[in-house]
């Protein structure tokens, strides 16, 4: 059935319950694949990084990648997981042009981790707790090029290009219960878990989870059922997302079209779709298969992992501090509310002022510039913070300049502003457009005289006893001096030569 209008979402949730499973493929960062020596570094020629084994060539035998299996540990036990004492791997069969050996080195009934829990902060700060089903490794496959059509897409191509450079990498699959009595703030759950699953991953180190790089990427599987019945409806599963705001808007499109479907007397079809950045829709992918569709059996050419019992526990005394632990300690550090730090982390402004701060500016300065002018400048461009052209140690140095007078807060935005804009550093965009602020007493001085004989009513008032006048005068020497003046200062001025005292 094709449904040409949603419903809103607002009745979407006056009929159903949403119910999700997030599952979340993490690349890690290892040099070499998961079971051969080939690099993972992929901006190489096509089809340079592959072997026999990686390839699935007949007399190859893969051999276990040991940072891998450690970096599974680590991120099982950061999730509150059991670490399995025994588990193998599995091939999944299934025919697909990007997997060379026609199925993909799994795990199936015997992950590596296991019955773990994560707990999310929502925007109000409420704690959600999202139960972890498993965490399992597996190889990622190789990438296809769909040439000649419109969307990049297979549909509608000339032919496909295939590179098995990607064919191998350790994957990490994070799989979640249904989670269920989200109600409307289903989608915001689930942007919340994979916002903190990212923080995780990267406070381990195991992956610098670049979801834009597609190092880390959600399937967002999503049914509704009736208010009132268990058992849960037919899901999609919308493949692939790669950003915190995308997987919100698959989860809230998907919510609307399950209930027009629904409401309409349709049945929903259980298949993969497409997401579609532009305009937060899903399209229909393949029919989806279930596990016994795969033929999973296990991987005869792999011995059987088993984790020695005090190795774990050496990696789970080695964990680093975890985010949510983090951000406590920073909030009280910081002096700021949790209400300010719920903001700066949904901004994600935590690592940069961090950094920042690590590179000599003061906290205060540094939260001020992140979630004022660069906070702003992401929203309007539509970026992440930490993809602005612009370092922590630069933001630093322009905190710096304020600190010394060198700058003002009106100049320190130019200064930022050209920094964006690719004029090199703030040093360089000072020197460049002539921001320095004027300090020279004999120049303020001359600035202030004029600025009092062009206004002489306003000086008139002042002399009288009407201090606060004195901000019209601080405004025509500022605008004489193209805002480079110290405001301070030339307040001073004007007080001292009216001959008016500030109390």
């Amino acid at each position: 059935m094709t449904v040409t209008e949603l419903v809103s979402y607002e009745d979407a949730l006056a009929s159903y319950d949403p119910v999700m499973g997030l599952e979340v493929h993490v690349e890690l960062g290892t040099k070499t694949k998961m079971f051969c020596g080939c690099s993972t570094e992929l901006k190489q020629d096509a089809n340079s990084q592959t072997c026999p084994t990686c390839l699935g060539l007949p007399g190859s035998l893969p051999v276990v990648n040991a940072i891998g299996v450690e970096s599974a540990v680590k991120i099982g036990l950061a999730l509150n997981c059991e670490i399995a004492e025994w588990c193998r791997f599995a091939r999944k069969n299934y025919f697909y042009p990007d997997m060379p050996k026609n199925f993909q080195t799994s795990q199936y009934d015997e992950p590596i981790a296991f019955n773990g829990y994560l707990d999310v902060q929502l925007e109000d700060g409420e704690i959600f707790r999202v139960q972890i089903e498993r965490a399992h490794m597996e190889e990622d496959t190789g990438k296809s090029l769909h040439v000649g059509g419109a969307t990049g897409r297979i549909h509608g191509a000339s032919h496909s290009l295939l590179d098995y450079n990607r064919a191998g990498i350790p994957l990490i699959e994070i799989v979640t219960k249904p989670i269920e009595g989200a109600g409307t703030r289903a989608p915001e759950v689930a942007k919340a878990y994979v916002a903190e699953l990212r923080e995780l991953i990267k406070a381990l180190g195991v992956s610098e989870a670049r979801m834009e790089q597609g190092q880390m990427r959600c399937d967002v599987n999503l049914s509704l059922r009736p208010h009132g019945r268990e058992e849960f409806g037919t899901r999609s599963e919308t493949k692939n997302v790669n950003s915190l705001r995308s997987v919100e808007r698959a989860a809230r499109y998907e919510i609307q079209r399950h209930a027009a479907v629904l409401s309409s007397g349709g049945t929903i079809v259980q298949e993969t779709r497409h997401f579609h950045e532009e305009d937060g829709s899903t399209t229909a992918g393949r029919i989806k298969d279930n596990a016994e569709d795969y033929r999973y059996f296990p991987e005869p050419d792999l011995v059987p992992v088993a984790p020695a019992r005090e190795w774990v526990e050496e990696l789970r005394k080695g964990l680093p501090e975890l985010p949510r632990v983090r951000r406590n300690r920073l909030r009280e550090e910081w002096g700021v509310t949790e209400h300010d730090m719920q903001s700066i982390l949904n901004a994600g402004a935590i690592d940069p002022i961090v950094a920042t701060i690590e590179a000599g500016a003061d906290a205060a300065s540094a939260r001020k510039w992140w979630m004022g002018e660069l906070a702003r400048n992401a929203n309007e461009s539509g970026r992440d913070l930490a993809s602005l052209p612009i370092t922590p140690e630069q933001v630093a140095r322009v905190t710096a300049l304020v600190k010394e007078g060198s700058l003002n807060d009106k100049l320190a935005r130019q200064v930022i502003e050209g920094v964006l804009a690719g004029e090199g550093g703030p040093d360089d965009v000072v020197e460049k457009r002539g921001l320095k602020v004027v300090s020279d007493e004999g120049a303020l001085s001359t600035a202030v005289d004029e600025a009092i004989a062009a206004n002489a009513g306003i000086a008139d008032k002042i002399r009288s006893g009407k201090v606060a006048a004195a901000g019209a005068l601080v405004g025509a020497v500022m605008k004489a001096t193209r805002g480079q003046a110290d405001a301070a200062r030339v307040r001073e001025l004007i007080l001292e030569k009216l001959g008016v005292s500030e109390g």
